[in-house]
């Protein structure tokens, strides 16, 4: 995309690339020889498990990946070892000074360290201020403050910068952007002009002007309005779904009428939302790929707790034993694992049979006291489940599987998977209560072989398919039509702080403005979440779209339905009830909804206030 005039001396890279080219040549200022090493995160991760142990700090699981975790924020925020939170400045003082020793640098270190030379070297910033006399930046408004800080540096004697950016797609504040880079930019550079890129060559007006109006409600931006010259084109169709599944239904039916597969997409705000859209294109037999990660079938984690169904079903999986058996961890290194399945296979016995008598007679297989007690713990696991299977839902059983396994505590592990991982599992559990709620004769091994069926519709992609992908994952893309999904209070936007909110509506945005001429908006009236039916508040970023560039393609208000009172009612305002998973509660309100009878409960012991559907909810008097 870059095209540079021949003998005109241009660099062209990425920041750190920037940072590893200045390091090369002067980071022997510093003390480091310019020979030194970059460690990747695995690197990184083992000498911070080397620094906890001299330090005799217990390793407990996932907690070396955390703490480099804040040593990376630290540094992108330019915190040194004597500064940072005391809670980790051991730790962070003895791996940085470990990292010297080594004559290494992890990759936070390339701007960090960088901007420490030009800092604290004079000659060395006069040198690459005089290098480089024109600066340009692309996506300004993605920049960290490492990044804002060697830039200022760079040009401080020369002023000559050039950035581009747009503050209303700034969407990465969870890797450390600073929007605010760019809205500083004529106070951190007295006599900037700023050009306005206010005409757009994607979308129709009427597209333009939604998002305008929607983006117009965040306070800290420049005011400015897209344009375009190729027509209003068609309103925006906004569908109220009764459900997510109804939602999903919606949709594909939509994108059979409009043909383009390719030319198609559907947005969502969490990877987990992936899961009803891939059921529904699958019913279709419509081709779809997944952008940015993987179908919903194939993530591991959804693999890995299918996998621990197949036991409670079956001794003889061996795939799904190879997954499970050391799952949280337990001891059986990867020879012993093949051992046993071999000599399962040399007895003709099922593997898990062949484990049951293998922990019975010493004698049939050798394993270490340690081994001896990994296995048994599996063993146990296993027993567990197949006594739960008799008494819980399918979909309660997947959520005992997560506890009984040790499986939710693994996944905590890695901090910055978590929250992704989880919501996949929660989308299982929904899938699960759905199925079952739809299956005349719900049986585990049924459902595990439906959803065999779906994970072995592979994609193909050779052939024209619908785009599926994150909000976040779709910057920079553009589509002849664009459905965005979801747009529920809590789910989009996804989280409550008034900041956090603003980039939540600018991630709205960034997704409306994908769409060249037509775009959906759609959420759903209530969703399954961990197989409880919940009443969603249509998000109020639907409300801040004027209704003249609107369609609506369902009928249903934005509002909460008018309080119902009726001599009926199983309870009333007042009442103490008891909740299955939520605990103790009190009515506040009962209405009839769009399913029927719905109640407002507070419940004290979360603090939290829930919208139910009375025939899910199964509210019990308390007494």
């Amino acid at each position: 995309r870059i095209r540079i005039l021949k003998n005109a001396h241009v660099l062209a890279c990425t920041f750190h690339s920037l940072g590893a080219r200045i390091l090369r040549e002067s980071i022997s200022a510093l003390g480091y020889k310019k020979d030194f090493t970059i460690y990747d995160e695995e690197d990184s991760e083992k000498l911070l498990k080397n620094c906890l142990s001299e330090l005799q700090i217990a390793e407990d699981k996932g907690f070396a990946r955390k703490i480099r975790h804040q040593i990376s924020q630290a540094k992108n925020d330019l915190i040194d070892p004597a500064q940072a939170n005391v809670e980790f400045r051991g730790i962070y003082e003895l791996y940085q000074q470990k990292l010297e020793n080594c004559n290494a640098l992890d990759f936070d270190d390339l701007l960090y360290l960088t901007i420490k030379l030009l800092q604290t070297s004079p000659s060395a910033r006069l040198e690459y201020q005089n290098r480089w006399l024109f600066i340009l930046i692309d996506e300004y408004q993605d920049t960290n403050l490492a990044q804002y800080t060697l830039a200022k540096i760079l040009v401080e004697k020369c002023h000559n910068i050039f950035a581009v950016g747009d503050p209303d797609q700034s969407i990465y504040s969870w890797r450390g952007a600073r929007y605010q880079n760019i809205l500083n930019f004529e106070d951190d550079f007295p006599g900037a002009k700023v050009v306005a890129l206010d005409q757009n060559y994607r979308s129709t007006n009427t597209i333009l002007e939604s998002a305008n109006a929607l983006i117009r409600h965040n306070l800290e931006r420049y005011d400015k309005k897209l344009w375009s010259d190729l027509g209003d084109g068609e309103k925006i169709k906004v569908f109220i779904a009764q459900n997510e599944k109804q939602e999903a239904a919606f949709v594909v039916g939509e994108i059979g009428k409009l043909g383009r597969l390719d030319e198609t997409a559907i947005f969502y705000r969490t990877n987990a939302q992936s899961r009803a859209f891939e059921d529904a294109l699958l019913a279709r037999k419509m081709a779809y790929h997944i952008i940015g990660g993987l179908s919903f079938y194939q993530r591991r984690e959804v693999k890995d707790l299918l996998a621990y169904l197949k036991m409670v079903v079956s001794n003889s999986d061996l795939i799904a034993f190879l997954r499970t058996i050391n799952l949280p961890k337990r001891g059986l290194g990867g020879a012993t694992v093949e051992k046993l399945s071999l000599a399962a296979t040399a007895s003709n016995q099922p593997i898990f049979t062949f484990c049951e008598e293998a922990l019975k007679r010493p004698d049939l297989f050798k394993l270490s006291p340690k081994q001896k007690e990994g296995l048994k713990n599996y063993v146990q696991t296993i027993y567990s489940l197949r006594e739960k299977r008799s008494e819980c839902k399918i979909h309660e059983l997947i959520s005992e599987t997560m506890g009984l396994t040790g499986y939710l505590e693994y996944i905590q592990e890695d901090c910055e998977t978590f929250q992704d991982r989880k919501e996949n599992l929660d989308a299982l559990i929904s899938k699960a209560a759905e199925w079952q709620n739809e299956e005349p004769n719900p049986t585990l091994p049924h459902f595990l072989e439906a959803l065999s069926l779906r994970a072995g519709a592979a994609e193909n992609a050779n052939i024209p398919a619908v785009k599926l992908m994150t909000l976040h994952n779709s910057k920079g893309l553009e589509f002849e039509t664009v459905f965005l999904v979801g747009l529920e209070e809590e789910l989009f936007p996804h989280i409550h702080s008034e900041e956090s909110i603003e980039e939540e509506r600018r991630l709205c945005y960034v997704g409306m403005t994908r769409a060249k001429k037509k775009l959906y908006l759609s959420s759903a009236l209530y969703r399954y979440m961990w197989g409880t039916a919940r009443f969603m508040k249509p998000s109020r970023f639907l409300k801040e779209i004027p209704q003249e560039f609107i369609e609506n393609l369902s009928l249903p208000s934005f509002e909460r339905e008018e309080p119902f009172m009726s001599s009926s009612l199983e309870f009333s305002p007042g009442d103490q009830v008891v909740h299955k998973e939520f605990g103790v509660g009190t009515i506040k309100t009962a209405y009839e909804g769009s399913f029927g009878l719905m109640y407002d409960v507070y419940f004290s012991q979360t603090n939290s206030h829930r919208t139910l559907v009375a025939k899910f909810a199964k509210l019990q008097p308390f007494s």
